[in-house]
């Protein structure tokens, strides 16, 4: 299940990077054509630019799920079984390098969305 939300949350995290930082980024660098050219081959990214609030809501649900499933405790043990335990353990720092990867592009999205703007 726990594997369920981080994955989740990681999709969601990177959707907010994709409808809104990577295309402020662009402008931001000079990189206007390039934009208007992955927008007319990816008409959907407007559609996800215009809901930025729900996108960033729905996002930041999701790692608020995956972080309370990861902290319960049935999701804390590892079989008995030294192959299995050692294959637990690699997952779990995986899982733990993937969900920090995601807060960190989610807050970085807040910021160059809602923040920087303003500035």
């Amino acid at each position: 299940m726990s594997r369920l939300w981080g994955s989740l949350a990681l999709l969601g995290s990177s959707a907010t990077l994709v409808c809104c930082v990577i295309p402020a980024l662009l402008v931001t660098l000079g990189f206007g054509a390039t934009l208007a050219g992955a927008v007319s081959a990816f008409p959907q990214l407007t559609v996800l630019s215009e809901n930025k609030g729900a996108v960033f809501a729905i996002a930041g649900v999701l790692l608020l799920a995956t972080g309370y499933a990861r902290s319960r405790p049935e999701a804390q043990t590892c079989p008995s079984d030294p192959v299995l335990a050692e294959a637990c353990r690699r997952s779990k720092k995986w899982g733990s390098v993937l969900f920090i990867a995601a807060v960190v592009l989610y807050t970085g999205s807040l910021f160059f969305v809602f923040a920087l703007p303003r500035l």
